[in-house]
């Protein structure tokens, strides 16, 4: 059930901005090396999500008003909208996507969540139909009824695969960590704080991607999401910042993963 629901949602993520495809066809090339500290929002760099919602199970709007620069953090709001009617969405969440794809290397964000049951704190990669390519996926997911846990996982060509859980110590909602993904042709590692935490080496990816971060909740999937708690809001997923680096290259900034791995 859950991997049915999910895989719907990545899917519709697509499907409500393909008035996005004929602005970023030019963009369509896999992404090089960067990192982003958020000290300014790149817009040829990010898209914000913005007059939409996934499907049914989402009970919130994608709103640029949710997605702001604060002290050096982006910062996605999960929040009341007072001024949408019931069939709008009684909530507004944030979501920021890269209007490049990037394919094999490693993909590093430094982040800290919010609480809540029945919310979604996300740093993954995805592409899909409406980008003629298959639905390929690697997922940092943060269900913030239980910040002591963080969820990773794959699709590959629609199919749910390579799905885990892990410990963050001290909780993702306490203070900043780095979660991070080394994604090759061999297999993919997601870390934590530059810990090993989980490992794939079949069934895999091979489609480059778009990096997503995104903050948004259910009413509906609470055997997976836990039920919705409204009075938890407003709450918050703030992106200190993000890094892509090259499958090639190694330790661009000091604090990257790269720099301890072989």
């Amino acid at each position: 059930m859950i991997a049915l629901c999910k895989s719907k949602l990545r899917f519709s993520v697509v499907v409500a901005a393909m008035t996005e495809l004929c602005a970023t066809a030019s963009l369509a090339d896999t992404g090089q090396s960067f990192f982003d500290g958020f000290d300014t929002f790149d817009r040829e760099r990010w898209r914000i999500s913005d007059g939409w919602s996934n499907g049914s199970w989402q009970n919130c709007l994608w709103s640029n008003r949710n997605v702001d620069l604060v002290e050096g953090h982006l910062v996605l709001t999960f929040d009341i909208a007072a001024d949408l009617s019931a069939e709008e969405r009684p909530y507004r969440c944030g979501e920021i996507q890269s209007r490049r794809r990037f394919h094999y290397g490693t993909y590093e964000a430094r982040l800290r969540t919010g609480t809540g049951s029945g919310i979604n704190a996300a740093f993954f990669t995805y592409i899909g139909p409406i980008h003629d390519a298959p639905h390929d996926e690697i997922d940092f997911e943060i269900l913030t009824r239980d910040t002591s846990r963080v969820s990773v996982n794959t699709y590959v060509a629609g199919e749910p695969l390579n799905g885990a859980t892990a410990p963050v110590p001290g909780g993702t909602d306490a203070d900043f960590h780095t979660y991070a993904f080394q994604w090759s042709g061999d297999g993919i590692r997601w870390y934590v704080d530059g810990t090993l935490i989980h490992e794939a080496t079949e069934n895999l990816p091979t489609e480059a991607q778009k990096i997503f971060f995104s903050l948004w909740g259910t009413d509906t999937l609470s055997s997976w999401m836990g039920p919705f708690d409204s009075d938890a809001l407003p709450t918050k997923l703030q992106i200190d910042w993000v890094a892509f680096t090259e499958a090639d290259r190694r330790c661009l900034f000091p604090d990257s993963v790269t720099c301890g791995l072989q």
